[in-house]
């Protein structure tokens, strides 16, 4: 009877132990995903050319020589333009990758200079 006992606690927490693992794991992925959005969001700010934006940064990524299986696609939506009562442009980056379940996105504003 007390072998029954000790086997089901022992049961007991390797199930909780494997919960945890995997609850770690899925957010250290999450992490990853939302660091590559931000990262690219950061480095189109910090661009000085406007005006060459799309061609510099629209598009799908996937080669990340340490995160195998992540894809990064960057859209840029220009709306107005030069003489407009508005200029700016839309950026939304969106991340997908190995354990994450939907795809993290993040989205900003740039206005032109």
């Amino acid at each position: 009877m007390a072998l029954v006992i000790l086997l089901s606690v022992i049961l007991g927490v390797a199930q909780i132990t494997a919960r945890m693992v995997h609850t770690v794991v899925t957010s250290d992925q999450q992490l990853t995903a939302v660091q590559l959005a931000e990262d690219r969001l950061e480095q189109i700010r910090l661009d000085q050319d406007y005006t060459d934006l799309e061609t510099t940064y629209d598009g799908t990524e996937t080669s990340f020589p340490t995160l195998t299986g992540f894809t990064r696609t960057t859209i840029i939506t220009h709306v107005g333009g030069a003489g407009k009562a508005s200029d700016y442009k839309k950026i939304t980056v969106t991340v997908s990758g190995p354990g994450i379940l939907s795809p993290i996105a993040r989205s900003v504003t740039v206005g032109a200079p």
